[in-house]
């Protein structure tokens, strides 16, 4: 098989992940005149999205054949499609010669497990050590990592990247026994408390050192996971409660959500139609509320509400759900009251404190920082606007705010796809 018809085949086999992210890195650029490519610098073709994201990357399999008979998964041992599988030499020439092009800005690799998961990690550590060490690549290299393949290669695998990352695929282990027998959650988790270990000792090395590079200091800037949504009965409650557990114990830098996709030739157990693709993007906002806006995750979903409402953003659910907490007065409330008004995002709330320093916070001024006035004045207080007891009402605010029956209509027809809408929320 020809490189070109490999290509087409392990391309496309890789689109279902969604778990790479680029922010944090930090290779040096190539300002002496040698060595390959940058993350950063004058010049540089590099782009990224403003949750940090790289833009363009070669997002490639080093082989889709598998060990593994993960039912969700195309590329499952049983499942019939087309195999194929690169040398680690023909993903390094590919890599280099997309970058020359000035086509992408560096590599994520993953691959499906060969002969075992030790086996498999030495050959992605192999293209990792090629392209840093034989031809001085200084790109973005995101390598996923096999959390049953040993301590030392994992270990190996995040001295060459910018980003490792370790898919956790279903929230519950009792999903993984029906759906990935042969995954654990445990072991997992285990890895990952390892890789956290090592991102904190070598960022406190590189701070003694000023930043400087030792050998000690050179290892991944952190991790990230993926889960499947929709491929099990799993609620946005257990979703996002494990979302918190990942943060808050291992330091994730992100968790992606990635809607399940019907396959061909799905397996007998799984769903035989896709979740809304809208289910996908509430839980992107309620995870952003658990990172940036001091929620936890009790405060979006609740025993008595395992799942978002799809058709309010989370922050507006919860506060039609608080009325308690409103109207919010500008010029006085804290920090945190002021993340949790709809419509205000973490900067705007940021510049009102910064400006009632000077004088009275008005409409006007909402006007200038670009504030969506109908989602935000009938939760707030200014020095010229007070909203009416009737505004607060709860049945007025979400028959104000929620969309139109053909929009929900559209959102609950989209099939999911597989592929994060993660946009900022405010």
């Amino acid at each position: 098989m020809d490189l070109q018809r490999k290509l087409e085949i392990l391309a496309d086999a890789a689109k279902y992940d969604a778990s790479c992210a680029s922010s944090g890195a930090n290779r040096r650029n190539s300002s002496n005149g040698k060595g390959v490519g940058s993350t950063g610098g004058a010049g540089i073709c590099h782009s990224y999205a403003p949750d940090g994201r790289c833009i363009s990357l070669l997002k490639v399999l080093l082989t889709n054949r598998c060990l593994y008979d993960c039912h969700y998964c195309i590329n499952r041992r049983s499942s019939n499609v087309q195999r194929a599988a690169f040398t680690p030499a023909e993903v390094v020439k590919l890599t280099l010669d997309f970058y020359k092009r000035n086509y992408i800005e560096g590599l994520f690799l993953s691959s499906g497990i060969i002969r075992s998961a030790d086996h498999t990690m030495e050959q992605v550590i192999e293209v990792a050590r090629s392209l840093r060490e034989d031809h001085d690549f200084r790109g973005y290299l995101h390598l996923k990592t096999i959390p049953e393949a040993s301590v030392d290669l994992i270990e190996k695998a995040g001295q060459y990247a910018d980003r490792i990352s370790i898919n956790i695929e279903l929230p519950k282990e009792q999903s993984l026994k029906t759906f990935a027998p042969e995954k654990s959650l445990k072991r997992t988790r285990i890895a990952m408390g390892k890789i956290r270990h090592r991102v904190e000792n070598a960022a406190e090395v590189r701070r003694e050192r000023q930043g400087r590079r030792s050998p000690e200091g050179k290892f991944a800037t952190g991790q990230s996971t993926q889960v499947i949504v929709g491929a099990d009965d799993s609620t946005d409650q257990v979703f996002l409660k494990r979302s918190h557990d990942l943060y808050s114990n291992y330091r994730l830098r992100r968790v992606y959500y990635s809607a399940f996709s019907p396959i061909p030739e799905p397996s007998a157990i799984l769903p035989l139609k896709a979740p809304p693709l809208v289910r996908e993007h509430r839980l992107y906002q309620a995870d952003w509320l658990m990172r940036f806006y001091g929620f936890e995750a009790g405060e979006i979903v609740s025993d008595e509400r395992p799942n978002l409402a799809l058709d309010l953003d989370p922050k507006l659910s919860w506060a039609l759900r608080n009325r308690q907490f409103f109207p919010v007065d500008l010029n006085r409330a804290e920090k945190l009251l002021l993340y949790r008004v709809p419509g205000l995002g973490v900067r705007n709330a940021d510049r009102i404190l910064g400006i009632r320093r000077y004088g009275k916070i008005r409409v006007q001024d909402l006007i200038r920082l670009r504030v969506s006035l109908k989602k935000v004045l009938p939760f707030v207080i200014t020095a010229d606007h007070h909203p009416s007891s009737r505004e607060l009402d709860h049945d007025n605010l979400r028959a104000r705010f929620a969309p139109p029956p053909e929009q929900m209509e559209l959102h609950l027809n989209t099939p999911g796809k597989g592929s994060p809408l993660g946009q900022v929320m405010e």
